[in-house]
């Protein structure tokens, strides 16, 4: 299962898109996800694709562990294009008994699906090419900013690292249970909706303990390491923006001008 998701995992590399300042990669996802929720037609889809497989082949991470990421995707895929297609009242395009597809639900599923796909594969390609600890770093700088509002930037950035980095070891733990309670004769594909449900209970429970257990090992080993927060820490390496840095973040900038002039 683990295998199969790559949001919350790093991906080592030499390339572009590992050498680039954090705080720029972060800000370039925010103008992506802005211009994402913008898309309502095929020019502006077509846009954001380009911009994503330009990306993709930047990152120089392999084509096969970048779509195995949505593998886990595909059943809330078909759920939201079932959703749209048949739930949306419109131009009627076929017809069988209750159920009704119509151009409208057509062109909406689609683009919301797309929305879906593209918002999970650039959060995939942030984590693959940014290592935890810059991330962190680069979330706390940004956040910062807010610090005269009161916000509190490094307890944030470090709760926001740690959930993301608990997504896969939360996976693995929940397909070690599944394979426990299988070998013991639970049966989780067999029975009607409540029945599975109900079978879900072995597998939720033991989650949930481990999930605390960790946590509180996860404490316990910043404690001993005289973890106090942000203040007066010092890093290894500061973090400058460079030439580079600022011709992605105009990019990404230009890319949401783009689908914005191309909403017409």
């Amino acid at each position: 299962m683990t295998e199969n998701v790559t949001i919350g995992q790093y991906f080592p590399g030499n390339s572009v898109l590992h050498h680039l300042d954090p705080r720029v990669k972060i800000l370039s996802v925010i103008l992506f996800v802005a211009a994402v929720f913008m898309m309502e037609n095929m020019a502006e889809s077509s846009l954001l694709i380009c911009y994503t497989i330009i990306l993709a082949g930047l990152s120089r991470i392999p084509g096969k562990f970048l779509v195995r990421g949505l593998k886990p995707l595909w059943w809330i895929a078909v759920f939201t294009l079932g959703l749209h297609f048949f739930f949306t009242e419109g131009t009627i395009i076929w017809q069988w008994r209750f159920l009704t597809l119509t151009l409208e639900g057509l062109r909406q599923g689609i683009f919301v699906t797309l929305r879906l796909v593209l918002l999970i594969f650039m959060a995939s390609l942030l984590t693959l090419t940014t290592s935890p600890i810059s991330l962190t770093d680069g979330l706390e700088r940004l956040l910062s900013l807010l610090r005269p509002l009161g916000v509190p930037a490094h307890e944030i950035a470090l709760m926001m690292t740690i959930a993301l980095r608990f997504i896969p070891t939360l996976l693995q733990e929940t397909d070690k249970i599944i394979k426990a309670q299988t070998s013991r004769g639970a049966d989780f594909s067999s029975g009607n909706m409540i029945a599975r449900l109900k079978n879900l209970v072995p597998i939720v429970v033991p989650l949930f303990v481990n999930a605390f257990r960790r946590a509180d090992e996860l404490a316990v080993a910043m404690e001993a390491r005289c973890y106090r927060g942000g203040q007066g820490r010092t890093r290894m390496r500061e973090m400058k923006i460079g030439t580079g840095d600022m011709a992605a973040l105009l990019i990404a900038g230009g890319v949401v001008a783009g689908v914005y002039l191309l909403r017409g």
